[in-house]
């Protein structure tokens, strides 16, 4: 299903109904915070937002002529994920996030080395996911992506 998409609104009316709103809503929530710069698409089959090739030519170094994701938002079997490669990258950054998630939700942080996983839309910490958002600029991520990846 997903490596056929082709739009944002393409990729939503395919997954389950239940996901949908919260979808829409993490998507709103970045949208909110995100700095000026990053570009939304589809990217590897899941909504994602990148540096385009316009603000950093040489792109993504595993995949060369392609932009430099940061964010992407996807519908797995059993939860809804955002990956965030600048909690990834930045452990003052996954710090803040881990440390602050316990203020804003109820359930226990379920997160692995880049992503966080909601299993119920309900527990969703918009506000979180748009503060999160904020704190990283395009050239924060391209700074810290040369740094601790492209070799």
């Amino acid at each position: 299903m997903q490596n056929q998409v082709t739009s944002t609104e393409d990729y939503i009316s395919q997954i389950p109904q239940e996901r949908q709103e919260g979808f829409r809503k993490i998507i709103e929530a970045v949208q909110k915070g995100l700095p000026e710069g990053f570009r939304m698409g589809i990217s590897n089959g899941m909504i994602g937002w990148c540096v385009p090739l316009e603000l950093y030519p040489a792109g993504y170094h595993c995949t060369p002529g392609a932009p430099l994701p940061f964010l992407a938002l996807a519908s797995q079997k059993n939860f809804i994920a955002l990956y965030h490669m600048g909690m990834y990258a930045d452990p003052e950054l996954l710090n803040w996030f881990t440390s602050e998630y316990p203020k804003h939700s109820k359930r226990k942080l379920d997160m692995g080395k880049s992503c966080v996983r909601f299993k119920k839309a309900d527990d969703i910490p918009f506000e979180l996911l748009t503060e999160v958002s904020t704190k990283m600029s395009v050239q924060d991520w391209i700074r810290c992506y040369e740094a601790n990846f492209k070799k």
